[in-house]
């Protein structure tokens, strides 16, 4: 079992910066890849960034903006968001996968066994 809390979400005005952090539990194995998706009200939740092992997927959408991390200990994943536009707002949810993330398959959502309770991110004009 894995178990996902993240932390660092909240309300900032267009062009300012968040820090999310997931902090991650459980069998290491079940969490080869992780990383962050988001869902908007009336929308599919969407890939937002993955890691896994050496490499990194960012969405289109938030190349350039977005950086994903991860500690030595793989414990805890954060996503540092800046420039952010009010087409960020959304719940952003953490999420861990036992099978390695490749770039034709990592932004599918039934790829990943583990999420979190998600965390607000509102982005004002």
């Amino acid at each position: 079992q894995v178990q996902l809390v993240e932390s660092g979400g909240g309300s900032v005005q267009a062009g300012g910066s968040l820090r999310l952090s997931c902090a991650a539990s459980g069998d290491t194995y079940s969490r080869a890849c992780m990383g962050w998706f988001r869902q908007a009200p009336g929308k599919e939740r969407e890939g937002v960034a993955v890691i896994t092992g050496p490499r990194i997927y960012y969405a289109d959408s938030v190349k350039g903006r977005f950086t994903i991390s991860q500690d030595n200990a793989r414990n805890t994943v954060y996503l540092q968001m800046n420039s952010l536009t009010p087409d960020d707002t959304a719940m952003y949810y953490c999420a861990a996968s036992r099978w390695d993330c490749y770039s034709g398959s990592w932004s599918t959502v039934g790829r990943y066994g583990y999420w979190g309770q998600g965390t607000q991110v509102t982005v004002s004009s």
